[in-house]
């Protein structure tokens, strides 16, 4: 068997982050090569840096001064992330990072992941249950069109494109976990079959596709659930449920024509489903 390790420097040593109220305007050359990526959640802006860069946001907030500077930190990137990055092995993939790169080419599927400052390479139980629950799907069905809701590091969506999916379409809410996706399926080589969008759960679930995966909050679940368009899929994949989250998914399941196939349990705390439309 072959195997080898390809190290390299942490891009991502320290970060410097950088809490403001209000909503940046989409124009951010100011900022330079240190820039990482404005995470955007409600009216709030996070601003992530290699280096620190102070100076950059005074002059933000002297361009756009709606803007308030809230807080300023400064942490190890292992810290933010809460673990050091290590190969990660889930059935017939190894998932590693650019900098870290493990391969063995007689007995797994490589896949690099670059999560930037976005969660999302492998590590967390749903991950592992839903790798393993595309697995199965691809196993026993054809699938040839899959969309991702939730997306996150686009990690999911590779995997599926690996698998077989010819068109995979990968949906993120927030503008820096889509645009990580988007760079993570080119160093995958995989962008002419997966499409990366920014967008609502809610609205890309009318789009066509053989598999639904989301993997993604209990309460956008529940409305994809209910939605008329989850019954025109024809298999679907839930997750990051927690155990009681997972019941009340459950029971609405019950009252569709869907068959669950599998059922994964982590700890007892996180579940996933494996579930087919039987109209």
């Amino acid at each position: 068997m072959q195997f080898c390790n390809i190290t390299a420097d942490i891009p991502y040593k320290y970060l410097y982050i950088y809490s403001i109220e209000g909503r940046i305007k989409p124009d951010l050359e100011i900022f330079g090569s240190d820039f990482i990526g404005n995470w955007e959640e409600d009216n709030f802006s996070f601003l992530f840096f290699k280096n620190p860069s102070y100076e950059k946001i005074e002059m933000l907030l002297d361009t756009q001064p709606g803007l308030i500077l809230i807080d300023k930190h400064e942490m190890t990137y292992d810290r933010w992330q809460g673990k050091t990055f290590s190969p990660v092995n889930i059935g017939r993939f190894s998932i590693t990072t650019p900098w870290d790169r493990h391969c063995n080419p007689d007995r797994k599927v490589n896949i690099i992941i670059d999560p930037g400052v976005v969660f999302g390479a492998g590590t967390h139980p749903t991950t592992h249950d839903c790798i393993e629950a595309l697995e199965l799907a691809f196993a026993e069905f054809s699938i040839e069109t899959v969309i991702d809701l939730g997306t996150g590091t686009g990690l999911l969506s590779i995997v599926a494109a690996y698998l077989g999916s010819q068109r995979t379409i990968a949906v993120d809410i927030n503008y820096l976990s889509a645009d990580t996706a988007k760079k993570n399926i080119l160093l995958n080589a995989m962008e002419d079959r997966i499409i990366t969008v920014q967008g609502l759960a809610q609205e890309f679930i009318k789009f066509p596709a053989d598999l639904l995966i989301a993997n993604i909050h209990y309460d956008i679940i529940c409305q994809l659930v209910q939605a008329e368009e989850f019954l025109d899929k024809k298999l679907f994949i839930l997750s990051g449920l927690l155990k009681n989250e997972a019941e009340e998914i459950e029971s609405c399941l019950f009252k569709l024509p869907v068959k669950i196939i599998n059922r994964w349990e982590h700890a007892g705390i996180w579940k996933t489903f494996l579930g087919k439309i039987v109209q």
